[in-house]
């Protein structure tokens, strides 16, 4: 693919390592040649970087097999998963997991992408329900200020949420943002 069809949520492979495109514009100055400033993620590592490419320069594009996978457990290898097609399990390294582990409870399904067998990246869904494992009580005259108290889910994900939800409540929570929607 040339440069000037990259868009965002393309997977690219630059230097030897598989990238995803989050940003990207087409510029085409007056009398010079055009060019795309891209901004690309390591798919491996997670690092951000700018990376400015020629209109007609060619890109390898980076075919992922996307396949459908149950989060089993977590120990000091990594997040283990298994393959709901083949039955095999396969740990993916916390680097790569990243801040995705405040979202991943046991036995949860959801797509795993790999590039020439390997994994390398987990797709949760866009919204999960989290057990509410500490939440203090609230205290009369709170509610003069916010309407929101800290509160830690099962998988030591942080959040505000209303000040009527107690231990034991299940929330739903945006998993882009890390927003309390609501609860169950």
């Amino acid at each position: 693919m040339q440069a000037k069809d990259l868009r965002q949520g393309a997977t690219i492979v630059v230097k030897g390592d598989i990238q995803i495109v989050t940003d990207f514009r087409h510029y085409t100055p007056g009398n010079k040649r055009g060019f795309v400033q891209a901004t690309i993620q390591s798919l491996r590592t997670g690092k951000i970087v700018q990376n400015r490419f020629s209109s007609t320069e060619e890109i390898q594009e980076a075919n992922l097999d996307s396949k459908r996978c149950q989060f089993l457990y977590r120990d000091q290898e990594g997040h283990h998963f298994m393959d709901l097609a083949e039955f095999h399990s396969f740990p993916i390294s916390d680097t790569l997991i990243g801040e995705k582990k405040y979202y991943l409870k046991e036995n949860d399904e959801m797509d795993v992408d790999f590039y020439e067998g390997q994994p390398v990246r987990v797709v949760i869904p866009n919204h999960v329900y989290l057990k509410l494992t500490e939440s203090p009580p609230w205290v009369k005259g709170d509610s003069v200020s916010n309407n929101m108290k800290p509160a830690v889910a099962e998988t030591g994900l942080k959040i505000q949420v209303p000040i009527f939800l107690k231990e034991g409540d299940v929330v739903k929570v945006d998993t882009r943002t890390g927003e309390y929607l609501g609860r169950q």
